[in-house]
């Protein structure tokens, strides 16, 4: 039942369903309970956060709950008001003119239409017009195309957006006019148990060994004043991946030592492995400071050192 754009469930029933998407999602909580209250209050919002932060899956798992569409579009120059909205399809339209009939719909009418969300990735690099038509979609809850008439959205239709405070080259800075209508929710990084468990699950059956390894490299992406963003946890479980085949290719026997302690005695064999394989799944993904004097390889090669060399020395007793 909806009561003014509010999905009314019983407070049994909303407990359950947070609960049930709860087992999907590591390390997210508090985040999952904000983000379920506010849509199912009938409200729009901004996830503000990097990339790898599990914004996606607790929308694809609450969409999947209540069955709806999660309809996923990319914020860009691109991104025009007709593009958003739709078109007439040109030949139907040389054959039979303008009608209603002939009218495809865009990602924001497939939600609206649908009762889904429309998932607006990188939401400060769309242009401002088309923003524009987002917020009359939020305000009204009705989009009148020409040659078409009004759609109305169905009741359980939100707009959520994303955004990544790191990243300000080609954005723009959001009215107040879209942040008084929508709610706002600050996402950050899961802890590193959380990101060690999401990396469990997605590089199965990857050694543990491994796991804390790349977990732990990773974070150390983000901890340093040369590197302006460092690398989510995608880039730790393609790390992982890429270490095991490396292993499994050179014949190289991953130790078996316990998952989060400092690594000590490790074969060099293995955590020579390990550099090459975060040259290449984690250069990429990180991005340095303007003033930074070095390279991202070379970033990379003292976090490995640091980790593997110089940490298990001081580790050490005596």
């Amino acid at each position: 039942m909806t009561v003014n754009g509010s999905v009314r469930h019983g407070v049994d029933d909303l407990a359950a369903i947070r609960s049930r998407i709860a087992a999907q999602v590591v390390g997210r909580d508090r985040e999952l309970d904000l983000v379920l209250a506010a849509v199912a209050a009938g409200r729009d919002l901004i996830l503000e956060g990097p990339p790898g932060t599990s914004k996606s899956t607790v929308l694809r798992a609450i969409t999947a709950e209540w069955g709806i569409p999660l309809v996923l579009v990319e914020g860009n120059a691109d991104l025009t008001p007709s593009r958003l909205v739709g078109h007439h399809n040109p030949s139907r339209v040389l054959r039979e003119d303008y009608s209603a009939a002939n009218f495809v719909d865009g990602p924001l009418l497939e939600a609206m239409r649908g009762g889904g969300f429309l998932y607006v990735e990188e939401f400060n690099r769309a242009p401002e017009d088309t923003i524009d038509t987002l917020l009359t979609a939020m305000a009204e809850r009705v989009i009148t195309v020409p040659r078409v008439g009004a759609v109305a959205a169905h009741p359980t239709f939100r707009i959520v957006a994303s955004m990544n405070p790191y990243d300000n080259v080609g954005t723009t800075r959001l009215s107040t006019s879209v942040h008084d209508r929508m709610c706002r929710l600050v996402v950050d990084y899961q802890d590193a148990g959380a990101e060690r468990e999401i990396v469990s699950r997605r590089a199965a059956p990857v050694d543990m060994r491994v796991t804390a390894d790349a977990v732990t490299v990773t974070r150390a992406t983000r901890d340093r004043d040369d590197v302006r963003q460092g690398s989510s946890v995608r880039g730790a479980i393609d790390l992982a991946l890429v270490v095991g085949q490396l292993c499994a290719m050179r014949g190289v026997t991953v130790p078996a030592a316990p998952g989060i302690d400092p690594p000590r005695d490790l074969p060099t064999d293995y955590t020579t492995a390990f550099l090459d394989a975060m040259l290449v799944t984690l250069s990429g993904r990180i991005h340095l400071d303007d003033t930074a004097f070095t390279t991202a390889e070379g970033i990379l090669t003292e976090i490995w050192q640091d980790h593997f060399l110089l940490n298990p020395a001081a580790a050490e007793p005596g």
